[in-house]
């Protein structure tokens, strides 16, 4: 007799561990690493490079540390080759992944930029996470998140940033809807946020 598959067995088996910190947790809280055909680490973002893969917490200073002291080498027990900066490069990687999924949104209509438009947007409740411009103004950031509190608010990016994810010149409040665009945004939002500092407010509950 097959036994059927628990949700606790299908937690299991998307649960990695950091080869740094030990720490267990899903892989979509994590950043995957792999070793090139040249022997140098290369970041795997979407966890679909072929070869085994090393996992580290999705943190700057967790990816800092295993580059600066071979944990890498440490867990393939080979020599591997790690480059300059690659916290740094995980983090343009996961937030070009970041735009790319704002770009979807708004080219299916699941996603509005401007004031009046997300105001509007949140009054009808079909909203699933907000986005702030980093550097916009504090008081419209409040007026925002006062008309939905219980909408996770994301502050990782700039209004450039947003802007050309809306194609437009700058974005500084964007709105997305209910869906499954919105919940991955939430996920790669979340692994980024450990590179960079914000502002950024997480609901206790993603989107179904």
């Amino acid at each position: 007799m097959v036994k059927a598959r628990t949700e606790t067995d299908a937690e299991t088996r998307n649960a990695r561990k950091c080869i740094v910190t030990g720490t267990v947790g899903p892989k979509e809280t994590m950043v995957r690493f792999v070793a090139g055909p040249d022997g140098n680490i290369v970041p795997d973002i979407e966890g679909k490079l072929p070869g085994r893969g090393f996992w580290l917490s999705a943190e700057r200073d967790v990816v800092n540390t295993a580059c600066a002291k071979n944990h890498f080498a440490k867990a393939a027990r080979r020599q591997i080759g790690v480059a300059d900066g690659m916290a740094d490069l995980v983090d343009r990687l996961l937030a070009r992944r970041c735009m790319d999924l704002i770009g979807l949104a708004r080219r299916a209509g699941q996603a509005v930029a401007g004031f009046e438009k997300v105001k509007a947007r949140q009054k009808t409740g079909q909203t699933a996470v907000l986005l702030a411009a980093s550097d916009g103004a504090a008081d419209g950031r409040a007026k925002i998140r006062a008309l939905a509190p219980q909408v996770p608010l994301l502050d990782l990016f700039g209004r450039r940033e947003l802007g050309a994810a809306m194609g437009r010149d700058d974005a500084v409040h964007v709105a997305l809807a209910p869906g499954r665009l919105a919940q991955r945004l939430l996920e790669e939002a979340g692994r980024l946020a450990g590179f960079r500092s914000s502002r950024s407010e997480q609901a206790p509950k993603r989107p179904e």
